[in-house]
């Protein structure tokens, strides 16, 4: 690893640390995590009093329906925060916190986000 990438991984480390001394989840109210790589998007419910996943979802194993071919990555994304949404109204879960990471909050984690609100989600 060469020293930028190097610093780089500290400072994207530091940023997630510092959004999430603000944000715990509970079994009540879980934390609504998003991350992402270049070419897909994960999200999932972390309890984390008791240290446990309630949900989660990818975007690797999600069959996307779209007449017109596959969607674009943002709109992969909406879709992926409804059917998370809709899984968590199946647990009984209405109310998260939302945890981007260290990610900046527009683009494909604002799209998670949105589609999460519209499946009725409250943040």
């Amino acid at each position: 690893m060469s020293r930028i990438t190097g610093i780089r991984a500290k400072r994207r480390n530091r940023r997630r640390l510092h959004v999430r001394t603000k944000i715990k989840g509970s079994a009540e109210c879980p934390r609504l995590t998003v991350q992402k790589s270049i070419r897909h998007i994960y999200a999932q419910l972390v309890d984390d009093v008791a240290g446990r996943s309630l949900a989660q979802i990818s975007s690797i194993n999600f069959s996307f329906a779209e007449e017109k071919g596959k969607p674009n990555k943002t709109a992969q994304s909406e879709q992926i925060g409804r059917a998370l949404a809709e899984k968590a109204k199946e647990i009984g879960v209405t109310q998260v916190v939302f945890d981007r990471n260290h990610n900046l909050y527009h683009g494909r984690v604002k799209a998670v986000a949105d589609g999460a609100r519209k499946a009725g989600l409250k943040f």
